[in-house]
């Protein structure tokens, strides 16, 4: 059995309801009709080739990463056996040449697929975001463009954010909670696609003897497809696997961090305690897990509710002073001071 997300009518989505009740939930949620009226949605609802000729029309040049994988592969992008490798060739070319080549590939089914991901419009087609704009988020965040054939993404996280709307072919999502992490098996952090691990059980065909533990969450998926014009918001460290079901298939997507208090991300400390804290023997392990849940975590609650709220020092509320003072405390110390 799997599961859902929640769907509102996207269209005329209050940017206070999406931030406090969507964000808010930190749970994944369907936005259907979201960027119907955006003209890149339009140009897709043509043709393919209108969609890369209005591309094509606001490219200012620049380059891009393109993946070109075999027809025997049929748009999984993976590892080769054995992870040592890929199963795929990785260039870099200009994003008109890379525009091209997505059109070739169209035009010749089965002659192999062509992806092209994480583009940045800001940099390569800055006519994008004025022409397409999205009023849920802050002017400044910054959109991505991902194109490509039919292809099969595999399941991931990020570490961010993210609103992903669909504006050519259609997108199956497979998603997984967080907390399922150990039972996902995750591979190598530092040899990847591109750039976030992977789940190895969660991307592969159903394996009982090499990842018995994920039979028990198989069925924990939340599923969910979406066709031009549709997003889908999904808060960060939810794992998503993404077919691109069409024979031409775009995205654009917008990461930023809802919560942040300031410029550190949360994936900084989890890095730090990967070497300060990870290989310490158990039981000093189970010791600063303990300060963990009570400082940072606060399962029972704030750390200082005991205290006047004037006594709480910097584990008061970050803002206005707080927050610099802590993090140039940091700072210090990673100087060894």
């Amino acid at each position: 059995m799997s599961f859902a997300p929640s769907e509102i009518v996207g269209r005329h989505v209050p940017r206070d309801y999406f931030l406090q009740e969507v964000v808010g939930g930190c749970e994944p949620v369907v936005l259907r009709g979201l960027v119907d009226d955006w003209p890149a949605v339009r140009a897709a609802r043509d043709s393919p080739p209108a969609l890369l000729d209005y591309l094509s029309a606001l490219d200012c040049g620049g380059q891009v990463e393109v993946f070109f994988g075999e027809p025997e592969i049929a748009g999984k992008y993976y590892y080769a056996p054995g992870l040592g490798g890929f199963n795929f060739e990785r260039r870099i070319m200009q994003f008109g040449a890379a525009l091209q080549a997505l059109a070739a590939a169209i035009d010749a089914p089965g002659s192999g697929s062509v992806y092209i991901g994480s583009v940045s419009c800001r940099d390569r087609v800055p006519g994008f975001a004025p022409g397409n704009a999205m009023p849920l988020l802050a002017p400044e965040t910054p959109p991505r463009i991902w194109l490509g054939t039919a292809a099969n993404v595999s399941s991931h996280y990020d570490t961010y954010d993210n609103l992903a709307c669909v504006i050519a072919g259609r997108r199956r999502f497979t998603l997984y909670a967080p907390e399922l992490i150990s039972r996902l098996y995750v591979g190598p952090v530092d040899h990847t696609m591109a750039g976030a691990p992977v789940s190895l059980a969660a991307s592969s065909a159903a394996d009982e003897q090499r990842f018995p533990l994920f039979q028990a969450i198989r069925d924990q998926a939340w599923m969910c497809e979406l066709g031009p014009g549709d997003a889908l918001y999904l808060p960060k460290l939810w794992w998503h696997q993404v077919e691109s079901l069409g024979t031409c298939n775009g995205l654009v997507n917008y990461w930023w961090d809802a919560f942040a208090a300031g410029p550190d991300a949360p994936y900084t400390s989890l890095l730090l305690a990967m070497i300060t804290v990870a290989e310490r023997p158990p039981a000093e392990r189970l010791a600063w897990r303990a300060f963990f849940d009570h400082y940072v975590f606060r399962t029972q609650g704030h750390p200082l509710a005991h205290l006047p709220a004037d006594q709480h020092g910097v584990l008061g509320a970050l803002k206005p002073d707080n927050y610099s003072k802590i993090r140039a405390r940091i700072m210090h110390l990673l100087r060894g001071g």
